[in-house]
């Protein structure tokens, strides 16, 4: 079943707000496991990590700073 927009918004905020920082937490504690490796492998890791956790959520953010395509054009701003 697809997700409305309303839904679809307040997901991306939970997303955000709560999802997102719990990650970079994650992030952070498996590179301090890995005993600090060299700066491109840094690099590398933390780009490819930040690519990862926003795969599974491109649908819950597609289209979210556009107006709400099943509101009435009278009430879009």
């Amino acid at each position: 079943m697809a997700l409305s927009y309303k839904a679809r918004r307040r997901w991306s905020l939970v997303i955000l707000l709560i999802g997102l920082p719990a990650y970079v937490v994650a992030a952070v504690s498996v590179m301090n496991w890995l005993d600090r490796p060299g700066l491109l492998v840094e690099l590398l890791v933390y780009v490819g990590l930040g690519i990862l956790w926003a795969l599974p959520f491109r649908a819950v953010f597609r289209g979210i700073g556009k107006p709400d395509p099943d509101a009435d054009p009278e009430d879009r701003p």
